[in-house]
């Protein structure tokens, strides 16, 4: 079968999008396509059909692919927790915490896992595209490797590098990588791509010859900025610092960035109403006294961020926001800090401790070692259906008046006395329109009434047809070894 894979220069140089660009736009042509990523890091997650979880970029890539996500699209997915550990998750499960230092000596018995993911979606398609991690130029980083080439020589799979002209010195960044590589590396690489490229694309035609030049690499071409990749969820947090909407809006709604936030792009939806002004407050800046709603948002670490959001004075925003009577949404992680308290006996998340909550909810949440993962679909308290997934560790009790039912009979959630606090485990209760709405109608707006999923649909068709202009698209099917 045939296999293509797309590393890049560096993190955020537009890998995943780029892939889930040639998802679509040989899906389009009638091929059946898979995606493929053989290690992850990321905070920003989906629960698979097959009850496990993969990076979010990955989910994407299916649904370019028009196929369900599976777990064998990202076999190895790290979830960070501090700053020199997470949690390792194998086949959509958690498989324990690893020290960064640790994992770096011991991931090369992960390779024959990554092998046979990679073998089952070749078996099962025409065409599979395989997004790299960070750079194979990250030379300190080979040995043991199996997110770039130590993936890429053992799969025998060819590889395109792509390059980032946006952040500047694309020709450094690409030429620089084939210095460095060493003869079988640099042998894998079968042509560079350019990304993100503003204005007239002839003015950087000498550029591009220049590369071939110093790397002897074929130049398969050069894509332009694609806005609509704004319109996709994103993977990374570093977008976060650039997700403030316009002011003037109607209606006013914010989320704090808490240190290990999770599953933020489940407020894409938000983000595009007309009438919402949506913004991520960033550490060290106080919650606006004029919030019509605050979210607080997953995290991979309740108990530390609970302690961060104390420490950046947040608790005593909250507190006033309500006492103006002002509302709350607490997702998942950001439920259990609402409650009376948070308790980890067991150290699942770190250390063992315990907590009080915010206690703005009459509930408590233990730390467990299993892990919900599951999808799930319901009805708001108020009859409005939604559709999302739980993805979290914890038991909550206490809660009297839920906040939803799900269609299996099961509740979730709770509800404050006078109905201006609430929190739930679900994720993506924006997604739907019809849940959307009925939780901005509260707030007195009014919603555009789109599902999330069609527009993430239609913007995948704009990428793939920008895509299908810009890239030597024939060059790359051989690659790949496909005949068109």
């Amino acid at each position: 079968m045939a296999a293509l894979m797309i590393q890049g220069c560096g993190s955020d140089v537009g890998k995943s999008v780029l892939v889930a660009g040639l998802c679509r736009l040989f899906a389009n042509r009638g091929l059946t396509v898979r995606p493929f990523k053989p290690q992850n890091m990321s905070n920003n997650a989906a629960v698979t059909a097959d009850g496990g979880e993969i990076g979010r970029a990955q989910a994407l890539q299916a649904v370019a692919c028009r196929t369900p996500p599976t777990v064998d699209m990202n076999p190895v997915l790290l979830k960070p927790q501090s700053d020199i550990g997470a949690q390792l998750v194998v086949r959509g499960q958690m498989a324990g915490t690893w020290k960064a230092r640790g994992y770096q000596a011991r991931k090369a018995v992960l390779l024959d896992t990554v092998l046979e993911s990679f073998r089952k979606l070749e078996a099962e398609s025409d065409l599979v595209i395989v997004e790299g991690a960070g750079s194979p130029a990250e030379i300190n980083l080979r040995a043991n490797d199996i997110a770039n080439m130590g993936f890429a020589i053992a799969a025998d799979v060819p590889v395109v590098l792509v390059g980032d002209i946006d952040r500047g010195h694309v020709i450094a960044a690409l030429v620089g990588a084939h210095a460095v590589l060493d003869d079988e590396d640099r042998a894998m690489i079968r042509g560079f791509l350019i990304n993100k490229f503003r204005g007239d694309p002839s003015l950087f035609q000498d550029g591009r010859a220049e590369i071939v030049r110093r790397t002897g690499w074929p130049d398969l071409g050069m894509a332009p900025w694609l806005a609509a990749a704004r319109r996709l969820p994103a993977e990374d947090a570093v977008v976060l610092d650039r997700a403030l909407t316009a002011d003037g809006r109607k209606v006013r709604i914010v989320v704090p960035m808490l240190s290990r936030i999770a599953n933020f792009d489940e407020f894409d939806a938000l983000r595009a109403e007309p009438e919402v002004e949506f913004a991520f407050v960033p550490p060290g800046t106080p919650l606006p006294g004029h919030a019509d709603l605050v979210i607080l948002p997953g995290t991979k670490a309740t108990l530390a961020d609970l302690a961060f959001l104390r420490a950046q004075g947040w608790d005593i925003d909250l507190a006033a926001h309500v006492r103006r009577g002002g509302r709350v949404l607490g997702v998942c992680g950001g439920y259990q800090m609402l409650g009376r308290r948070v308790s980890d006996p067991d150290g699942i998340e770190g250390a063992p401790e315990s907590a009080e909550g915010l206690g703005l909810l009459d509930v408590e949440t233990v730390m467990t070692g299993d892990k919900t993962l599951r999808p799930v679909t319901g009805r708001l308290a108020g009859g409005a259906r939604f559709e999302g997934y739980e993805m979290h560790v914890g038991r909550t009790t206490g809660a009297i008046s839920p906040m939803l039912a799900f269609d299996d009979g099961v509740t979730d959630g709770a509800v404050s006395a006078d109905g201006r606090v609430r929190g739930a485990y679900v994720h993506g209760l924006f997604d739907r329109a019809e849940a959307r709405a009925a939780l901005l109608a509260e707030l007195g707006a009014a919603s555009d009434g789109l599902d999330q999923a069609l527009r993430v649909d239609q913007a995948l068709d704009e990428i793939a047809a920008m895509l299908e202009q810009s890239f030597d698209i024939p060059a790359l099917a051989a690659l790949a070894g496909l005949e068109l």
